[in-house]
């Protein structure tokens, strides 16, 4: 039965039983990720078990993005390793208490708008880079506790109950969609290796997740500038990584569900998130995608789910331990696996002969960067840089130069292409000021001036025809552009009825 749900969304519709059953499914899956990504970050898996809670609870209550789930993150784990090592648990508390501050700080300057900047291959390559991960990850569940891998009856019946797992969450939906097919493969899995008794690795062999509520702790750190020093290098790392990693799944995830989730109030959510995990015992974290597509896949769409998940996270930890702690891992390997294939995104081979050669490097660069650094912020950082480049690189390229004298004996110089930074250069080598006649016309009809580098390349050719005591017309310029070309004030003549109003890309105008 579908009702409305008032969740600080009242037109958004709910479906319940979906809505729990998929929460369930994420919450359980939430466990072995929460423990192994304290594990990277040299911490007890409370803390990640914490972080999970805390994050999964604020975020899904109070973000930009229903149905996305957040908690402990590797991304973070790699950002907090090296402080937890030097200088211990508390010192990370207050690093994540800092890096939440930063990301409120940015969802109030509303930067979360510059998600906007990652192109289409970038986003393809971190979805593919992250796949790989997920996929990687799994393998460990393959070893012993010795880290040698499984030979003989251990890994037949690893690989068997993985398959299980894999072909129930393939196959059910494909006969009913009543309850989530996951949620199936792991109660299916757990009631076969109880009734058979077989010996295989369950949750409870990574480390104990029992515990009480989290307790409310105020870093316990010496309150000083050296303190801040040796924190806020980190909190701004691991900041910048969240947000990234946060407002690429949620991009993602409003692809998929084909709605629009709000950027600037998931960052405030994720820092006030953050602040809340530092002072509850908690690692910190951000969105993670392959939970969130466990919980878009299995069809919820809304805030509840979210919510379920996190409270049940708690549930397990407070009361329910010993009976979490016999789930079979397979059943979560198999669940993992499937989230990465359903992660990949296969369409980018598909056109991978169609795209530009500069998309697909780009591309590759995301996907190895991830791959091997297991840094998804620096990978997309890096990809937006090339990209960048390689935009600036093209654009440049396109400036050109129609040259034509009329019948009083006046130049013409029709630009066509955009002027910026990158094409300056090739912008003054169009003119030939020693031979050029005693006036001339620059018309912009057809070009536009985009930025300070620009400006400044026309008062510098304006300043050279002075000097060469010629005069030249600077024609089709936005009222901006006049405005900042105060060096040639008098030697520009603007025809102002066809002039054009758009705004240069500068914090003075814009």
């Amino acid at each position: 039965m579908k009702k409305y749900l008032n969740l600080f969304d009242l037109t958004q519709r709910v479906d319940y039983k979906t809505e729990v059953l998929s929460g369930m499914t994420v919450a359980i899956a939430l466990i072995p990720e929460a423990v192994a990504f304290a594990l990277m970050a040299k911490l007890s898996p409370l803390t990640g078990l914490y972080a999970a809670f805390v994050m999964g609870l604020i975020t899904s209550i109070f973000g930009g993005r229903p149905g996305q789930i957040s908690g402990a993150t590797g991304a973070v784990a790699v950002v907090i390793a090296s402080l937890s090592l030097s200088h211990g648990v508390e010192y990370i508390f207050a690093t994540v208490v800092l890096a939440g501050l930063i990301q409120i700080v940015a969802g109030f300057l509303k930067l979360g708008k510059l998600i906007r900047l990652v192109p289409q291959p970038v986003v393809y390559g971190f979805v593919n880079g992250l796949a790989f991960i997920i996929f990687t990850a799994q393998l460990a569940q393959f070893q012993d506790k010795n880290e040698n891998w499984l030979t003989g009856e251990p890994l037949y019946i690893m690989l068997g109950l993985v398959l299980i797992t894999m072909l129930i969450i393939w196959g059910l939906p494909k006969i009913t969609k009543v309850v989530p097919a996951s949620l199936v493969a792991i109660f299916a899995i757990f009631g076969i290796v109880a009734i058979f008794n077989i010996d295989t690795k369950t949750v409870g062999d990574l480390a104990s997740i029992e515990g009480g509520f989290p307790p409310f702790h105020i870093p316990n750190i010496d309150y000083s500038f050296e303190t801040l020093r040796i924190i806020f290098p980190y909190a701004l790392i691991m900041a910048g990584v969240g947000l990234i990693e946060s407002l690429l799944t949620l991009d993602i995830i409003d692809e998929i569900t084909e709605t629009r989730g709000r950027g600037n109030k998931e960052a405030v959510a994720q820092g006030l998130a953050n602040v809340t995990s530092g002072f509850f015992s908690g690692m910190g974290g951000c969105a993670m995608l392959g939970q969130s597509l466990i919980n878009i896949s299995n069809g919820a769409r809304a805030r509840l789910s979210g919510i379920v998940a996190s409270v049940l996270l708690l549930m397990f930890i407070m009361f329910g331990a010993n009976l979490v702690g016999k789930l079979p891992m397979a059943a979560l390997t198999g669940l993992m696996i499937m989230v990465s294939i359903g992660t990949f995104e296969w369409a980018s081979l598909k056109i991978f002969n169609k795209m530009p050669k500069s998309d697909i490097f780009v591309m590759v660069m995301v996907t190895l960067v991830t791959i091997v650094l297991h840094n998804l912020a620096l990978a997309v950082v890096i990809g937006v840089i090339i990209a960048a480049l390689v935009f600036a690189w093209d654009n440049a390229k396109r400036i050109r130069a129609r040259k034509t004298i009329d019948a009083n004996g006046v130049k013409h110089y029709e630009i066509k292409g955009p002027l910026f930074f990158g094409s300056v250069t090739a912008f003054n080598e169009k003119f030939d000021i020693a031979n050029d006649p005693e006036e001339v016309i620059i018309d912009f009809a057809e070009s536009r001036v985009v930025d300070m580098s620009a400006i400044e390349a026309l008062n510098k050719l304006t300043e050279r025809y002075q000097k060469a005591g010629k005069t030249v017309h600077l024609k089709h310029l936005s009222p901006d552009c006049k405005t900042l070309l105060k060096n040639a004030d008098q030697i520009i003549d603007v025809n102002v009825l066809e002039d054009p109003d758009y705004h240069l890309a500068t914090d003075k105008l814009a």
